[in-house]
């Protein structure tokens, strides 16, 4: 069983301090988690014009996610915590809805795939604010993160924007 109250804390951050840091971590590594396989599953069943292109373009998504995933689980173990990595920490902590699609066009994935980017970084963003008092250690690995989602976040609207720039509703 997983918890999110720290037995010990590294130094300069209170118990207290942890275990609020830990909640946010855990929130994040349950969100990686879904991510990385959210992203799998649309590399295993997009189809359609551009497949190659895209199925190639997610799997380096997939593992650098995955990475992200690792990386947070082990600051929260190193802020005295036990990280929870199992599926049902995922749909117990999930605040969004399941991805819908399974075979699908390359651009209905790509679409859905934009909306799942808009959450996970705008939670993340959250996250950025929550920690700015806390843990400026957390909240720098936690913005290199963000930075590297929003930038596959652009990978994903490169294939939907059109000639006029913009990315249809």
């Amino acid at each position: 069983m997983a918890t999110t109250k720290s037995k010990f804390t590294l130094p300069g951050l209170s118990s207290d301090e942890a275990t609020q840091v830990v909640a946010i971590l855990q929130e994040r590594l349950a969100c990686y988690n879904d991510l990385h396989l959210t992203l799998k599953h649309v590399h295993w069943n997009v189809v359609g014009p551009n497949f190659i292109g895209v199925h190639e373009m997610i799997d380096p998504q997939v593992e650098l996610v995955r990475l992200y995933a690792d990386a947070v689980a082990e600051r929260i173990a190193a802020l005295g915590a036990s990280p929870n990595g199992t599926p049902g920490a995922i749909v117990s902590t999930r605040t969004w809805d399941d991805y819908p699609l399974g075979r699908a066009l390359v651009q209905t994935h790509l679409e859905a795939l934009d909306k799942v980017y808009d959450g996970v970084v705008a939670s993340n963003r959250k996250a950025l604010d929550d920690l700015e008092e806390l843990d400026l250690v957390t909240q720098d690995l936690l913005i290199g993160q963000t930075a590297e989602l929003e930038k596959f976040q652009w990978f994903v609207r490169a294939h939907l924007e059109n000639a006029a720039g913009t990315i249809p509703a």
